[in-house]
């Protein structure tokens, strides 16, 4: 084997070598990127989802409250509200009898 021969089969092997060595490089260096980027989009939606938990956790306390605090007080209401006619159904009547 000669040194032409050699030199052909050095540039045959290396120059092959060496592309498909950047190409993975490139690639490795694209999904790092992507990954980054998934991780950033999956910390917002947590703290979004957060957010929204501790508007609910308000809610039930708030709810919570109000069914210890005022539970007769609250029952009142509402037997008072089953008593009184709906708004639409007094409008419906008034207008009928004016007619």
């Amino acid at each position: 084997m000669g040194p032409g021969e050699v030199f052909s089969l050095l540039i045959v092997v290396l120059i092959p070598t060496a592309l498909i060595a950047y190409a993975f490089k490139r690639f490795f260096a694209f999904r790092e990127k992507q990954l980054d980027v998934d991780a950033r989009l999956a910390a917002e939606k947590a703290a979004q989802y957060a957010a929204s938990n501790a508007e609910l956790e308000q809610r039930v306390r708030v709810l919570e409250q109000i069914v210890t605090d005022s539970g007769a007080q609250t029952a009142a209401q509402i037997e008072a509200l089953r008593a009184s006619p709906p708004l639409n159904v007094a409008r419906q009547k008034h207008t009928s009898q004016t007619e």
